[in-house]
């Protein structure tokens, strides 16, 4: 089985047993931000399930109707999770707002502070567990999770903090206090996620990853890649798709171009810890690059060779060759 499919399977056999034990925890304690907490994890197994899902269907091959695979699903599940995540939040909000006006009886607290303090450490090692293989694998789907259950984690220690102060000082309004607390960093946490999923959805430019592309370029230049411009790379789940235009001397035939296309491809696949599908365009060379041009014994050169331009996110996003300015 892929590790994709292991981990979360994990994560949803992890969610379902420390659900079950939350709402234990709750029965014997009757605490609402215990029940917040509770409740959160109901979304955690619904997203998580969804999760398993979209992590099966997006290791399938691509076919006739997907030509670019069906990673882009795993940006439509971090969205239903973060919605969920931000749902939760909002009920968890009202519900701690209308027990701070009826109170309920709480009691043995100790007990239920023990129960989720081990919730809540189980979900951060698997949370880590999930964004390491999430990262390894190139799935924002497992980070996702992963994150998830860290935030459910470091609010499971805010509430056994809480819960033992409740214990301790008798002041058992904090309850709701508490709860509203937990449920707006719930919500935070919902929206963040939604919006990375929304510019996976959007084909939003993988910065980071575009970064990365043009520090290899910039150390491994040949002098006949004269310049590189209008890069782009996206992500879809596991798959990741970087386009570009290469600016080579225009009297290469084209064995030579396809020579030196591959030759970028394979140190793009090579040096990075992940693999791509590269579309390289060829344009061919303009009197206006022989200043910044360092190909030796050209016979067609206009002017010498004056400095070289060095890439960097700013002109090598740009969809215009370089020019000396």
């Amino acid at each position: 089985m892929q590790p994709k499919k292991i981990a979360i399977l994990v994560s949803l056999c992890v969610s379902v047993v420390l659900m079950l034990a939350k709402f234990l925890a709750y029965f014997l304690t009757n605490s609402n931000a215990i029940l917040t907490d509770a409740a959160e994890s109901i979304v955690n197994v619904i997203a998580t399930s969804f999760a398993f899902y979209s992590i099966y269907l997006s290791t399938q091959p691509k076919d006739e109707n997907h030509p670019y695979g069906h990673g882009k699903v795993e940006f439509f599940s971090a969205f239903i999770e973060g919605v969920l995540i931000a749902l939760a939040g909002l009920i968890i909000v009202f519900k701690a707002g209308y027990d701070l006006i009826y109170p309920n009886e709480i009691k043995q607290l100790y007990i239920g502070a023990i129960i989720i303090g081990a919730t809540g450490l189980i979900n951060s090692i698997v949370g880590f567990y999930l964004i390491d293989t999430g990262k390894k694998n190139n799935s924002l789907t497992l980070e996702a999770d992963g994150k998830h259950l860290l935030v459910d984690a470091v609010s499971s220690a805010a509430l056994v903090l809480g819960v033992i102060l409740i214990a301790i000082t008798h002041i058992y309004w904090l309850d709701g206090v508490i709860s509203i607390a937990l449920g707006l960093y719930v919500i935070f946490n919902g929206y963040k996620l939604t919006r990375k999923s929304v510019g996976g959805l959007m084909d939003e430019s993988n910065l980071e990853l575009v970064e990365h592309i043009v520090q290899i370029l910039q150390k491994n230049r040949q002098d006949s890649w004269i310049d590189i411009h209008n890069l782009r790379a996206q992500q879809y789940g596991a798959d990741l798709h970087v386009d570009c235009h290469v600016t080579l001397p225009y009297y290469f035939d084209l064995t030579t171009v396809h020579h030196e296309i591959s030759n970028i491809d394979q140190l793009i696949n090579t040096t990075g810890s992940y693999q791509t599908e590269l579309f390289i365009h060829a344009d061919p060379c303009l009197p206006a690059c022989c200043g910044y041009c360092k190909v030796k014994n050209c016979g067609v050169r206009q002017e010498e060779f004056k400095v070289e331009i060095a890439w960097n996110m700013e002109n090598v996003t740009k969809n215009q060759k370089h020019f000396i300015g």
